[in-house]
Protein backbone atom coordinates (compact mmCIF):
# COMPACT_ATOMS: atom_id res chain seq x y z
CA UNK A 1 0.00 0.00 0.00
CA UNK A 2 2.66 2.66 0.82
CA UNK A 3 4.38 1.58 -2.42
CA UNK A 4 1.29 2.69 -4.55
CA UNK A 5 0.45 5.85 -2.08
CA UNK A 6 4.36 7.05 -3.38
CA UNK A 7 3.45 6.13 -6.81
CA UNK A 8 0.32 8.36 -7.00
CA UNK A 9 1.67 11.18 -5.02
CA UNK A 10 4.68 11.22 -7.24
CA UNK A 11 2.41 11.21 -10.69
CA UNK A 12 0.34 14.26 -9.04
CA UNK A 13 3.64 15.75 -8.49
CA UNK A 14 4.66 15.30 -11.87
CA UNK A 15 1.28 16.67 -13.05
CA UNK A 16 1.40 19.46 -10.70
CA UNK A 17 4.77 20.57 -12.20
CA UNK A 18 3.72 20.49 -15.74
CA UNK A 19 0.70 22.56 -15.27
CA UNK A 20 3.19 24.93 -13.13
CA UNK A 21 5.55 25.29 -15.86
CA UNK A 22 2.79 25.76 -18.07
CA UNK A 23 1.25 28.12 -15.71
CA UNK A 24 4.94 30.54 -15.19
CA UNK A 25 6.64 29.78 -18.38
CA UNK A 26 3.84 29.86 -21.33
CA UNK A 27 1.44 31.66 -19.62
CA UNK A 28 1.26 34.44 -23.02
CA UNK A 29 1.77 31.26 -25.69
CA UNK A 30 1.73 28.07 -26.49
CA UNK A 31 4.95 25.31 -26.07
CA UNK A 32 5.26 25.70 -29.88
CA UNK A 33 6.29 29.17 -29.76
CA UNK A 34 8.99 29.18 -27.43
CA UNK A 35 12.11 28.57 -30.09
CA UNK A 36 10.99 32.22 -30.92
CA UNK A 37 11.71 33.15 -26.90
CA UNK A 38 15.00 31.21 -26.87
CA UNK A 39 17.40 34.29 -27.85
CA UNK A 40 20.09 36.37 -25.98
CA UNK A 41 19.71 39.55 -27.25
CA UNK A 42 20.67 42.63 -24.58
CA UNK A 43 17.86 44.86 -25.62
CA UNK A 44 15.34 46.71 -23.52
CA UNK A 45 14.36 43.17 -22.44
CA UNK A 46 17.43 43.38 -19.72
CA UNK A 47 15.72 46.44 -18.16
CA UNK A 48 12.55 44.85 -17.54
CA UNK A 49 12.75 43.10 -14.32
CA UNK A 50 12.86 43.36 -10.76
CA UNK A 51 16.39 42.44 -8.60
CA UNK A 52 15.03 44.55 -5.16
CA UNK A 53 13.33 42.25 -3.05
CA UNK A 54 9.38 43.78 -1.96
CA UNK A 55 9.38 46.49 -4.33
CA UNK A 56 6.86 44.33 -6.47
CA UNK A 57 5.14 43.47 -3.67
CA UNK A 58 4.81 46.93 -2.05
CA UNK A 59 3.93 48.00 -5.41
CA UNK A 60 0.91 46.23 -5.77
CA UNK A 61 -0.27 46.90 -2.01
CA UNK A 62 0.40 50.69 -1.45
CA UNK A 63 1.45 52.54 -5.17
CA UNK A 64 0.15 50.22 -7.81
CA UNK A 65 -3.39 52.22 -9.15
CA UNK A 66 -4.44 48.84 -11.22
CA UNK A 67 -7.17 46.50 -10.36
CA UNK A 68 -7.50 44.79 -7.30
CA UNK A 69 -8.07 41.16 -8.96
CA UNK A 70 -4.96 41.82 -10.71
CA UNK A 71 -2.86 42.46 -7.45
CA UNK A 72 -4.71 39.64 -5.79
CA UNK A 73 -4.43 37.38 -9.07
CA UNK A 74 0.14 38.52 -8.71
CA UNK A 75 0.64 38.30 -4.95
CA UNK A 76 -1.72 35.34 -3.78
CA UNK A 77 -1.00 33.36 -7.03
CA UNK A 78 2.32 33.25 -6.19
CA UNK A 79 2.00 32.00 -2.80
CA UNK A 80 -0.74 29.64 -3.65
CA UNK A 81 0.62 28.08 -6.82
CA UNK A 82 3.75 26.33 -4.78
CA UNK A 83 1.65 25.33 -1.59
CA UNK A 84 1.22 22.32 -3.25
CA UNK A 85 4.64 21.71 -3.87
CA UNK A 86 5.32 22.56 0.02
CA UNK A 87 2.57 19.60 0.72
CA UNK A 88 3.69 16.97 -1.57
CA UNK A 89 7.19 16.97 -1.18
CA UNK A 90 7.45 15.82 2.45
CA UNK A 91 4.85 12.92 1.78
CA UNK A 92 7.21 11.90 -1.02
CA UNK A 93 10.58 11.74 0.97
CA UNK A 94 12.28 12.00 4.41
CA UNK A 95 15.23 14.06 2.98
CA UNK A 96 11.84 17.08 3.21
CA UNK A 97 10.45 16.44 6.98
CA UNK A 98 12.38 19.61 8.24
CA UNK A 99 11.56 23.26 7.14
CA UNK A 100 15.05 24.38 5.91
CA UNK A 101 15.11 21.73 2.98
CA UNK A 102 11.62 22.52 1.81
CA UNK A 103 12.56 26.42 2.29
CA UNK A 104 15.91 25.41 0.09
CA UNK A 105 13.70 23.37 -2.43
CA UNK A 106 10.87 25.62 -3.21
CA UNK A 107 13.62 28.39 -3.45
CA UNK A 108 15.58 26.43 -6.02
CA UNK A 109 12.42 25.20 -7.91
CA UNK A 110 11.26 29.13 -8.04
CA UNK A 111 14.55 30.31 -8.85
CA UNK A 112 15.02 27.96 -11.58
CA UNK A 113 11.83 29.38 -13.02
CA UNK A 114 13.16 33.08 -12.61
CA UNK A 115 16.07 32.13 -14.54
CA UNK A 116 14.39 30.65 -17.48
CA UNK A 117 11.79 33.78 -17.60
CA UNK A 118 15.19 35.66 -17.41
CA UNK A 119 17.57 33.86 -20.57
CA UNK A 120 14.64 33.05 -22.52
CA UNK A 121 12.33 35.71 -22.49
CA UNK A 122 9.50 33.49 -21.06
CA UNK A 123 8.44 36.38 -18.57
CA UNK A 124 9.93 39.21 -16.35
CA UNK A 125 12.59 37.90 -13.46
CA UNK A 126 11.52 39.27 -10.85
CA UNK A 127 13.17 38.83 -6.72
CA UNK A 128 9.60 39.28 -5.27
CA UNK A 129 8.43 35.99 -6.95
CA UNK A 130 11.18 33.98 -5.23
CA UNK A 131 9.72 35.25 -1.56
CA UNK A 132 6.38 34.77 -2.47
CA UNK A 133 6.95 31.15 -4.36
CA UNK A 134 8.88 30.11 -1.11
CA UNK A 135 6.61 31.42 0.71
CA UNK A 136 3.76 29.49 -0.57
CA UNK A 137 5.94 26.56 -0.10
CA UNK A 138 6.25 26.41 3.27
CA UNK A 139 2.77 27.39 3.93
CA UNK A 140 1.84 24.23 2.16
CA UNK A 141 4.78 22.43 4.40
CA UNK A 142 3.27 23.47 7.82
CA UNK A 143 -0.42 21.54 7.58
CA UNK A 144 1.62 18.40 7.05
CA UNK A 145 4.33 19.43 9.97
CA UNK A 146 1.32 19.60 12.10
CA UNK A 147 -0.30 16.50 11.24
CA UNK A 148 2.71 14.50 11.69
CA UNK A 149 3.33 16.34 15.28
CA UNK A 150 -0.03 15.91 16.24
CA UNK A 151 -0.94 12.40 15.26
CA UNK A 152 2.79 11.20 15.93
CA UNK A 153 2.28 13.13 19.56
CA UNK A 154 -1.04 10.74 19.95
CA UNK A 155 0.44 7.65 18.97
CA UNK A 156 -2.08 7.17 16.64
CA UNK A 157 -0.18 6.93 13.05
CA UNK A 158 1.43 3.48 12.34
CA UNK A 159 4.05 2.74 10.00
CA UNK A 160 2.74 -0.60 7.74
CA UNK A 161 5.15 -3.24 7.74
CA UNK A 162 5.37 -5.65 4.95
CA UNK A 163 3.16 -8.13 6.63
CA UNK A 164 0.48 -6.45 7.35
Amino acid sequence: MKIFVKIVLSLFMVLYLLILTKLILFKTFSITEVSGHISFSHGPYWGSHNFIPFKTIAHYLFLADVNPSIRIENIAGNIIGFVPFGLMLPLLSKRFSQLKSILIATFCLSFTYEILQLLFELGSFDTDDLILNTLGGVIGYLPIKLFFIVFKKNGTIRIQTKGQ
